[in-house]
């Protein structure tokens, strides 16, 4: 009897365990727990909805968690700045997050303004970087320096080799590779393709329009939010924030270049060229050195203006000050003034709240993701206009309370007034290059002098191997040339035309887990007792039954 119900046991133990293993495990997630405690909490607050700008999707991405602990739940699609800008031109999202205002010309297209009453408020500043994967031989190349004329010329195809004359004047100190460049850019309508277009057309508008021209684009081409695509340039075209820098981060992608929110080189890890100002430094788009470039931004201050609190950058292009990053800008939220629609005073109750946290608290995380908090100025104006939200419940705030890294007593911008001046090292014209790594890349510096040869393909061909970053070979073409490398991975995408051409697979890397006992470890264990008792449990029941019937 006591071998029959051990026996009994097992054959128990082993089903409840084959249950457990063929029954699918879901696990709770910090967001999945968030999400439960906000809706059991939310007695004061309706869900809302926005959508547009990714150059700011990762500050408003992190707020909208931050704010789950007070039961506001904000739902944000980080679509690009000009879906956003149709999406709530059309009410389908409550508000929008866009780097463009509404109204613009864009090749002969007028960006009509809604219907529906709105307003402008400043969310968060920054700089779009110059994200790029470039090494040679074994080395990463970290400390990457380009000057306004060069970055033009790359994108819009002049310059096509790192190992260009004008990228070696800007570089005295890297030994650069024969490899192909290949700009990534956005295939969405973009808020980031604005800020640099824009750049472009005001700073180099000679090698804009000629570019523009080729690409059968009136001229003066001017700012445009789609990038226009070349056929045969061997541009890139991704959809995103996230599509160009996540392209970018792929290994196996050496010699690409993006345009890019700086939070998002943090996050990957890459580094960020350092640009070329007119005090004649290369500046990296640190969150001080943005600050203090805004100082050069005009700002329309006509409270009736329909274009109130947006921005005009040319004075940030041309600041003197040796710290400026000339690509700096800030970024919109959209928000309605009236109840229309779908929106509703309960929305606005949340969305004030939202705004509310953001302008205040949320700006002390700015530098941490990679953004430049906003000065006094704009902070101030952004509580004003949180006040025309309807259903808001207001607040009467002391700015002093908002304890953001920007605001002195004497009103000037603390972060900029402490902001460090560029070593002797990053001026143009030093015979030492700094080699200080940068953006997410900045623990890594480049070892100055002569590096060793590049082993990848020069043509783009995609026939020969490079040495990855931590010495394991990598793909060493594929990607440059004309864009006729085969593979399955993403594609060159004509922006005018919607033609799409494959140009490169893209490796799948596991992510390393550190050791330690996990839940997926308990889970193996528990399948190998499953496995063990399916084999013992049959026989030991076998013999249980035979000692039963001869014992009858």
């Amino acid at each position: 009897m006591k071998r029959w119900k051990a026996s009994l046991v097992l054959t128990l133990v082993a089903a409840a365990v084959l249950a457990v293993g063929s029954s699918p495990v879901v696990a709770s997630t910090p967001d999945d727990t968030r999400a439960t405690s906000t809706s059991s909490s939310s007695t004061s607050y309706v869900p809302i909805s926005g959508a547009g700008s990714s150059w700011s999707a990762n500050a408003i991405d992190q707020w909208r968690r931050n704010v789950q602990q007070f039961g506001m739940r904000v739902n944000y699609a980080s679509t690009g700045s000009s879906d956003g800008r149709n999406q709530f031109r059309t009410g389908t999202v409550d508000f929008a997050s866009s780097e463009i205002p509404y109204g613009l010309s864009d090749s002969g297209v007028v960006d009509t303004p809604p219907s529906r009453k709105f307003a402008y408020m400043p969310i968060v500043a920054g700089g779009t970087s110059l994200m790029y994967n470039l090494t040679v031989g074994s080395q990463r190349i970290t400390n990457l320096r380009l000057s306004g004329e060069t970055v033009a010329r790359i994108f819009t195809g002049d310059i096509t080799s790192w190992d260009d004359a004008a990228i070696k004047a800007d570089n005295p100190g890297i030994t650069l590779p024969a490899r192909r460049i290949v700009p990534v850019v956005r295939s969405d309508g973009s808020g980031t393709t604005a800020q640099l277009t824009a750049w472009m057309a005001s700073e180099h508008p000679r090698i804009w329009d000629a570019y523009c021209a080729r690409a059968g684009r009136p001229t003066p081409c001017g700012q445009t939010s789609n990038f226009p695509v070349i056929s045969g340039t061997g541009f890139v075209g991704q959809p995103g924030s996230q599509g160009v820098s996540g392209y970018v981060a792929q290994r196996a992608n050496v010699g690409t270049i993006t345009y890019v929110e700086y939070s998002y080189a943090i996050k990957t890890g890459y580094p960020v060229a350092k640009l070329l100002n007119k005090a004649g430094y290369y500046v990296e788009p640190t969150a001080s050195n943005v600050a203090v470039s805004l100082l050069g931004a005009r700002i329309n201050n006509d409270p009736s203006s329909q274009a109130y609190l947006t921005q005009i950058l040319t004075g940030v292009y041309r600041n003197a000050d040796p710290r400026t990053y000339p690509l700096s800008s800030y970024s919109y939220l959209i928000v309605p003034t009236a109840v229309e629609g779908n929106f509703t005073t309960a929305k606005g109750s949340t969305l004030g709240a939202f705004a509310y946290y953001f302008l205040c608290e949320g700006q002390r995380q700015a530098e941490t993701l990679g953004y430049s908090p906003l000065p006094i100025n704009l902070v101030k104006a952004g509580l004003e206009q949180v006040r025309k939200i309807p259903g808001v419940q207001a607040q009467s705030i002391d700015i002093r309370s908002c304890k953001n890294p920007t605001f002195s007593s004497d009103g000037t911008n603390t972060l900029a007034k402490n902001a460090p001046m560029p070593p002797e090292c990053d001026r143009r014209g030093s015979t030492v290059q700094c080699s200080d790594g940068t953006g997410g890349a900045a623990e890594q510096p480049t070892q100055p002098g002569p590096g060793a040869s590049d082993g990848g393909a020069t043509d783009g061909s995609g026939t020969g191997t490079d040495t990855g970053v931590d010495g394991l070979p990598v793909d060493g073409g594929g990607i440059g040339g004309d864009g006729g490398a085969t593979g399955g991975g993403p594609a060159i995408c004509e922006i005018d035309t919607g033609a799409c051409q494959t140009v490169a697979a893209i490796p799948v890397e596991i992510e390393r887990v550190d050791a330690g006992w996990t839940r997926e470890s308990t889970y193996m264990a528990l399948a190998l007792i499953a496995v063990l008792l399916t084999a013992l449990a049959p026989p030991a029941l076998a013999r249980w039954v035979r000692a039963t019937r001869s014992g009858s």
